[in-house]
């Protein structure tokens, strides 16, 4: 019977010496660039029946669409990660017993 594989089983995808699995957001965008790009160049092409400009506008999509999501998602990452630090602050003043505006 097969299992479901776990951590130790992840075979990491390194690039330029770093997991991407590991970055927060690059899954994600990379998808909906992949889909997003995909489905403009398809329909593009059903529009106009271009074959060069189609994929030439679907790579454009994917470049466009990824580098969006990928702003986006950071900057929304940032944001959490930048509150989640103060609240953990906030915790530890508490914890210690010192006054926090």
């Amino acid at each position: 019977m097969a299992s479901i594989s776990s951590d130790e089983d992840h075979k990491p995808l390194m690039f330029l010496g770093k997991d991407v699995s590991k970055i927060p957001c690059f899954r994600n965008s990379f998808l909906y660039g992949i889909v997003g790009g995909f489905t403009m160049g398809i329909g593009y092409f059903l529009c106009t029946s271009r074959t060069l400009r189609s994929t030439h506008f679907g790579f454009g999509s994917f470049v466009t669409i990824s580098s969006v999501y990928w702003i986006a998602c950071r900057y929304n990452y940032d944001n959490t990660e930048e509150r989640l630090n103060e609240l953990k602050g906030i915790i530890k003043a508490k914890k210690s017993g010192t006054d926090v505006k």
